[in-house]
């Protein structure tokens, strides 16, 4: 696997004969392109893709356009003339096209400029042809073009350096490329993305790619794709591999043969910690009691396999399963050897609860008190005021009245926290791969030591959902952890839960439940908040993104942010993107955790 600044990139499934004409980045971040034979408009949002036929054909178009049937995009504030205006203002969209009166030139002019301007990062980029790049950047010259269409040419002001990417081939050579090399002799469209951080090109088959050329966006995309590739950290690199009808039949669950050498072991039914196997307890096979991670590289049942075990071979791996968490549960205690473990937690979060303390310290009222309103023109007769009334003073009078604290002043009702943890099997089961089980334990460890000690201030309790329940009770508010040893049981409880339930998704029935308790408690809070913690896969059980975002906002009297701490892919950024702005964060590497929870704690609780 290679990283390169390539972002995403779209397949328009256009016909052999169309040929994209332009390309343009709304405001809202959608990506509009252009085609003609016949002409149509796409609209690219997210993995959204609509299209508008125009119904104008190539022949038509000839008529209209002497021989270049081009197309372009423009905002409703500056058409151009001779072409097809898309008015994309709001629905429904209009079209207005005008003949034109002369041929396009060959250099001189274009409708879509080969260069793109991103003054936010200080960088130009332009689309060249093969033949401009430098030779020496080569080994030959027919290395330049022999899997690149074109190149981006990115000056970058800041650092004054300058590099080239290459823009790969289209897949078939296009009839109609002639034409469009009079708009780029680069052999694709360019135009600037809208919040310049990068570029969009589209090439004669209709791919559209994003790239990302800023320096800063670049390096956080590098620490993303390092942590979901597994290179972070120096883990190693673990890949899945699915395999339909490799499982074999199932007799019933157990706990399997310890292996002193920790050798992998790929199937059977024997071995505890092994992958892809039957009856025991390891990773990525059916049939076994619960998960247990002995550090291998995993090698996946299919789904079918998983689906035709017999249902009574999962009712006696449940209760199995249920009877070692219970065992789990009573064996927990404080050990030389979990006080280390405490401390990796803990040393690694211990500047971020500094701060996250110095933001409780500096916690104002949000809430409005009831109180006496003075000055007021009508009400009750200020007895204080009396000698001002009879100078002819009118503001003499007092009444009942919200007045809204003043600034900097302490809330006089604490503010009411619940953390709603995933401790689903798919956090225990890729942890190995990218960490999200231990940033979700450490982002609880956050909480409860910024936490303790303002108990007049807040009042939090912490929660886990997973495919046994939506209320996993992990804190209660009446019980908070007050030293280290509580603290660990409940990271050790979290654990157990993610490696001994069932299998599910419960993330929408837990956000719901805890957004509807909080709004339903009968003491008078100065604000309210649901933070909810997840692994962002949702696609597989079926929950699509609308159905978290309306959850996210459906109690008015509750706040509510969720925090994806892992991804398969880009599961997490395609989720981000339909959810409410500010309501949704991405964490894929542990450092980053405190700053994102403290930027959720002081937008939702610090007066604005």
């Amino acid at each position: 696997m290679e990283f390169t600044e390539q972002k995403e990139s779209w397949d328009l499934g256009i016909e052999p004969t169309d040929l994209p004409c332009d390309v343009y980045s709304g405001p809202d971040g959608t990506i509009w392109v252009a085609t003609c034979n016949p002409v149509v408009v796409y609209a690219l949002h997210g993995a959204s893709l609509t299209c508008l036929d125009l119904g104008t054909s190539l022949g038509a178009w000839l008529r209209m356009a002497s021989t270049r049937p081009l197309v372009s995009l423009a905002p409703l504030s500056a058409p151009l003339q001779g072409q097809a205006v898309l008015h994309e203002q709001q629905p429904p969209y209009q079209v207005q096209i005008w003949p034109r009166e002369t041929s396009l030139p060959f250099r001189n002019q274009s409708f879509c400029s080969p260069v793109a301007f991103l003054p936010s990062c200080g960088q130009i980029v332009r689309a060249l042809p093969a033949k401009q790049v430098p030779l020496d950047l080569f080994h030959s010259q027919g290395e330049k073009s022999m899997h690149y269409s074109g190149y981006l040419e990115v000056t970058d002001l800041g650092t004054q350096t300058v590099k080239y990417i290459g823009v790969p081939n289209p897949a078939e050579d296009h009839p109609y490329s002639g034409w469009l090399a009079r708009l780029s002799e680069a052999g694709f469209l360019l135009a600037e993305m809208e919040d310049g951080t990068g570029v969009i090109t589209v090439d004669t088959d209709g791919r559209v790619r994003t790239w990302e050329t800023e320096t800063i966006s670049l390096q956080r995309s590098l620490s993303e794709w390092r942590t979901m590739a597994g290179a972070a950290d120096d883990r190693p690199l673990q890949v899945t591999v699915q395999k339909d009808g490799a499982g074999g039949d199932v007799s019933g669950p157990k706990h399997g043969r310890r292996d002193p050498l920790n050798t992998p072991h790929i199937g059977g039914n024997t071995w505890a910690g092994g992958t892809g196997g039957r009856d025991t307890a390891g990773l990525g096979g059916i049939g076994g009691p619960y998960r247990l991670d002995a550090g291998h590289p995993v090698h996946q049942v299919g789904d079918a396999d998983k689906a035709a075990v017999p249902e009574h071979v999962r009712q006696a791996a449940k209760e199995m399963a249920q009877k070692a968490l219970k065992d789990r549960l009573r064996d927990i205690g404080m050990s030389p050897h979990d006080a280390q473990l405490y401390d990796r937690f803990s040393s690694a979060i211990r500047p971020q609860v500094q701060a996250l303390r110095l933001i409780l310290d500096g916690l104002q009222a949000r809430g409005q008190e009831r109180q006496w309103l003075r000055l007021q023109t009508d009400g009750e007769l200020d007895e204080g005021r009396l000698v001002d009334g009879l100078l002819g003073e009118k503001a003499v009078f007092r009444r009942r009245g919200d007045k809204p604290p003043e600034p900097g002043s302490p809330p006089q009702q604490p503010k009411r926290v619940r953390l709603v943890a995933d401790v689903s099997g798919s956090m225990y089961r890729f942890n190995g791969l990218d960490g999200r089980l231990e940033r979700c334990l450490q982002s609880a460890l956050l909480l409860m030591e910024a936490f303790h000690g303002y108990g007049d201030r807040i009042v939090y309790d912490i929660c886990g959902h997973s495919g046994d329940s939506c209320d996993i009770e992990l804190v209660s508010r009446n019980r908070i952890p007050s030293n280290d040893k509580e603290r660990l049981d409940v990271l050790n409880t979290m654990y157990a839960h993610s490696q001994f339930c069932s299998s599910g998704d419960s993330t929408l029935p837990a956000l719901h439940h805890a957004m509807s308790a909080l709004a339903h408690e009968s003491e008078h809070w100065d604000e309210r908040l649901v933070l909810l913690l997840s692994d962002a896969n949702l696609a597989r059980y079926g929950v699509p993104p609308e159905a978290l975002a309306n959850a996210l906002t459906a109690e008015p009297t509750v706040y509510a942010a969720v925090l994806f701490l892992g991804s398969l892919g880009d599961q997490a950024q395609r989720l981000k993107r339909v959810l409410p702005a500010g309501q949704s964060y991405i964490a894929m590497d542990t450092k980053h955790i405190p700053g994102i929870l403290q930027e959720i704690f002081s937008s939702a609780m610090l007066a604005s």
